[in-house]
Order: structure tokens, then sequence, then C-alpha cells
């Protein structure tokens, strides 16, 4: 019984800062709390009533469960948070709740063994009168026992009809949850039919709760996922009735196939054909592999068709089958060329991977758009072959259609390996100055490839010549601070000034920032007097910006 864990240290880690310093202000609304021997319960009131439980001797130490939205969501919530300090609160009389708890069950335990069946069936039928989901669920569990077939599927229609639930057709968030555990029931008694000796039939209700679900699942808000376990487990029910029945291999294989190809058109049930390999055996899998070649065949472009077939074609090991997958449907920015280069290489067919690059490279009609990947890996490709002067001409060519200063860079990096940046340098800064005079690009790409060259007096006079926006000038001012102050100083002010008329702490850091770098320069020049007017002249005009003032005197200003 030991409730270490349970402490204000351990709620903060589970929760977070924020959630448990939210979880302090709802104290007040815990109700209903009831202690068990590793469990402790109660209803915390948020912006409706809920049921919160958190649990003591968990193996991994202390966890909880709540049903508001964040909870759900698998959080530790502020509800949780807010039990947790309420049951501290009450530390010492915890052991004590906890034993009484667990000795009520131990007597609990004890009376029901001693009951006669007589008396066991009578307190059963009095507990089923007075509960009607308990009901429903026996009488469930009863159908699927005594191989009832035609109860069952019947019931689970109706445990996944969403008609109790929705409100004009739709089931909102807060009815998601109790469809869900509803539907739930459904799988539960699939999977009691088929362990009941009846699982062929489990497989047909199995394959007729999936219609249904598909059906149902545009018609509920299923946020939290609900719906989706639901369908894990309708789809690993399926898989049991499979094994347990071992149905016809080909009528089996063809319904693998539609399912795979969205015949049922769910996007819920995620059902892997490979799954069931031991179960269709060397025939099944051979019909499953021609009946998916056929339907891709006949829809070479179709996302699910061509899925299929990778997937079969990947666990089989055949690269060539992989490789036409992808070659049916060539995407223009080259990406499918890199994924066939990727597969050759893996197959150790290195130079069919290379040749796939190259054509990935030439097919692609505008080098702006293509996959910077299928770039990088040709390059890579060219410099482990010693064949720099390659690399250094796909890296011009994709400069020149992009203009940007990664492309700069990659430019800069393989023209450096050949030896020949210089030359290359003055071409693409030709380019660039030509497009900063067009002002194509507002970033103008001129400036930071200057500055990035550490060329700052062609930087600054690019500046000058043809403009800079805010950032630039500031990091042009950063890096002549040292010996150009004045002209640094210009820059900082003029930054400056506009900060002055706005308000907030990111502004405020900002200003403060930039009065470093003026005090700085007015260092340099020896003109600290004006520095200090100019403080003096701000505190005066902004004195009621309280953070601003804290952060100037916390730099001596």
């Amino acid at each position: 019984m030991d409730t270490e864990g349970l402490t204000e240290a351990s709620l903060q880690e589970l929760a977070g800062a924020r959630s448990f310093a939210r979880g302090l202000g709802y104290r007040d609304a815990v109700s209903a709390v009831e202690i068990g021997d590793s469990w402790i319960t109660a209803t915390v009131h948020g912006t409706e009533p809920y049921l919160v439980e958190l649990t003591l001797d968990d193996p991994g130490g202390l966890s909880g469960e709540c049903d508001c939205p964040y909870g759900q969501e698998g959080n530790f919530c502020k509800h949780l948070v807010a039990l947790g300090l309420t049951v501290l609160a009450q530390r010492e009389s915890l052991p004590r709740q906890r034993k009484a708890a667990r000795r009520r069950g131990q007597d609990l335990d004890a009376w029901l063994s001693a009951l006669s069946r007589d008396e066991l069936l009578a307190l059963m039928r009095e507990q089923i009168g007075e509960d009607r989901k308990l009901r429903s669920r026996l009488e469930l569990r009863a159908s699927s026992a005594r191989g009832d077939v035609s109860g069952v599927r019947s019931r689970i229609r109706e445990l996944l009809d969403i008609g109790p639930f929705a409100r004009y057709g739709y089931v909102e968030y807060a009815d998601a949850r109790a469809y869900a555990d509803q539907a739930g029931q459904a799988v539960s008694a699939i999977v009691a039919l088929s362990r009941s000796g009846r699982a062929a039939d489990a497989i047909d209700a199995a394959r007729e709760a999936m219609r249904l679900l598909a059906d149902a699942v545009d018609s509920v808000d299923d946020s939290d996922g609900g719906l989706g376990q639901v369908g894990d487990a309708l789809a690993d029910a399926h898989l049991e009735a499979c094994r347990a029945a071992r149905p016809d291999t080909e009528e089996l294989a063809r319904w693998l196939v539609a399912h795979a190809l969205g015949a049922f058109d769910d996007g819920l049930i995620d059902i892997d054909p490979l799954d069931y390999e031991d179960i269709l055996g060397g025939q099944g899998m051979s019909t499953l592999r021609e009946l998916a070649t056929k339907a891709w065949r006949s829809k070479r472009k179709g996302w699910a068709e061509k899925a299929l077939m990778e997937r079969l074609a990947k666990a089989g090991g055949d690269v060539d089958t992989v490789i036409a997958v992808y070659a049916a449907d060539l995407a223009a920015s080259g990406h499918t060329h890199l994924l066939i280069a990727g597969e050759l290489d893996g197959a150790g067919r290195t130079e069919e991977a290379l040749q796939w690059a190259v054509r990935g490279i030439r097919d692609t009609r505008d080098l702006a758009t293509v996959d910077t990947a299928l770039v990088d890996y040709l390059c890579d490709r060219y410099a482990r072959a010693a064949r720099l002067s390659d690399a250094v001409a796909l890296r011009r060519d994709h400069f020149r259609a992009r203009l940007t200063l990664l492309t700069y860079r990659q430019l800069r990096a393989a023209a450096q390996a050949a030896d020949c940046w210089p030359t290359e340098r003055e071409k693409a800064l030709t380019l660039l100055r030509a497009d900063a005079e067009g002002q194509r690009h507002g970033s103008r790409v001129l400036i930071d490839a200057l500055l990035d060259d550490k060329d700052l007096d062609a930087a600054w006079q690019a500046a000058t010549a043809v403009g800079a926006d805010d950032r630039q000038w500031l990091l042009l001012a950063d890096q002549a601070r040292a010996d150009r102050p004045a002209d640094a100083l210009d820059i900082y002010l003029r930054l400056a000034e506009p900060l002055t008329q706005q308000t907030g702490n990111t502004v405020y850091e900002r200003l403060v920032n930039l009065l470093l770098s003026i005090r700085d320069c007015r260092r340099r020049l020896g003109t600290e007097d004006e520095f200090a007017a100019h403080v003096q002249a701000l505190r005066a005009a902004h004195r009621r910006k309280r953070n601003l003032m804290r952060l100037m005197e916390e730099q001596g200003m």
C-alpha cells in the first residue's frame, strides 16, 4: 500500500507546469471521492462534470485517466491534478482508507464464494434487471456462446447503428465516445462467436461489421480516435476468425485485394494482406499476387493499386516489380526517380541507380521544381566518383533555376571541392546582381550571399546600390561595427526609431539590443555623452512602459 508515488512533485512531472498550475484552481471542484485499494475516483466539475481516476500502484508508477477532451488524448490533465492534490490533503488517512477498501473487497469475494448457484443466479438476475447495459452485454454473450448467429448479427447491427446517438443524422463529439464503446461490444461478440466454435460465422459477422462501421464513420465526430481503435480491434477479430476457420484461400485472397483497393471505402480499418500469409499458403498468396497485378495493370496510377503492388513486391524482394510500379507513374519533380535509385542502391545495382537519377534530372522540365533531394543524391554520387566537374555543373544549373542562398552555398561547396570557385563565384554574383536590380526577389539574395562569403565591403556597396531589408542592414551593421562605427551607428539609430513607437515585450527586447549596439558605437567614437542624452530622452518619453524601463535598468541604462 505504498503511497509514496503520489506527491506534488510527481503530479507536476506527469501534468507539466501548465496543467499543474491550472489544477491548483480546481481543488474546490472535486466531489464524490471514492478510495479503493489501488485506485481513487472522483467527479471534477469543469466545463461539465468529468469522471477522474488515479491509479496508485501502476507498474509504471502513478497514472490516471479523465474523460475530459484533453484527458481522452492520453494526457495527465488539470482535473487529475486537482484530485491528486485533494487526496494529498488527507494523506495521513489514505493508508487506512486503502486498507479498509481492500478488506471490503476481500469480504465481498468471500461472500460471493459462499453463495450457492441459485443465490448467485438470483443476484445476477437482480443486477441485470436494474442495469440495462449489463443486461445487453450479457444477452450478446449468451447469443455468441450458444451459437445464435442470427441473433448475434442482429445485435451487431443494432450496436453499430448511429441512430440512438445522432442528432440530425450526425454523432457529435460529446456522444462519440459512448457510440465507440457500444461499437466495441460488437467486436467482443464477434470474438466470442469465433471462440465458441463458430469461426466461419464470425468471419461473415466481422465483414458485415466492417461495412456498417464504414457507413457510420463519416457521420461520427471521431476526434479522439475511438472508432479507429474499434476498427483495429475488428481487423484483429477477423484475422483470428480466419486463423480458426481456415476459409477458402481463393475467396480470402479476393476479399483481401478488394479491401486493400478500397471496395468498402472505409479509410478506417487497415488490413495488411501479408498478415494472412500463413492462412493463404502458397496457392493463396499466388492468387493474391495475380489479383493485385491484374488490378494494378488496369489502373497503374491508382493510389491503392500502387500501394498494394509495392507492398507485395517489397515483401517478396522483387526489386524489378517495385521499379515497374514507380516507373508507371513518374513524378515531374524527379521524386519517383529518386525512389527508384534508392531501391536499386539497396539491391547493389549502383550503376542503374545512377542512370535513373540522371534521367530524373533530364526529365524534369524546370529545375526550379525539382526534388532537391534528387540533386543532392546525384551530386553526392558524382563526388564519390571524382566527377567533380559534373557536380559543379549540376549545382550551377540548380542555382540558376532557383537563385537562393542555399543553392549559392551548395554551388560554392561543389566549386571549392573542384578548385574553381573564383570563376564560378563571379558568374553567380553577376546573376544575383541582375536579379537584385530587377527586384524579382524581395529577399535580395545578393546581399545574403556576399555576407555569407564574408565580403563585407562588397555587401555594403551592393546594399547601398540596390537596397537591403532591415534584417540585412542589421547584419551589415553588426559586421561593420568594429571598423566602421559611424556607419553602423546610423543604421542602428534608424532601426531603433520606429520601435520606440511600438509596445510589447518582444519589441522592448529588440529595442534594448539595438541600444546596446548604439552604446558600443558611441564608445568607439568617443561620444558617450550623446548616448547618455539619448537614453535620458527615451526614459522621459516612455517612462510608463515599465517592462522597457526594467530591461534598460538591467543593462545599466
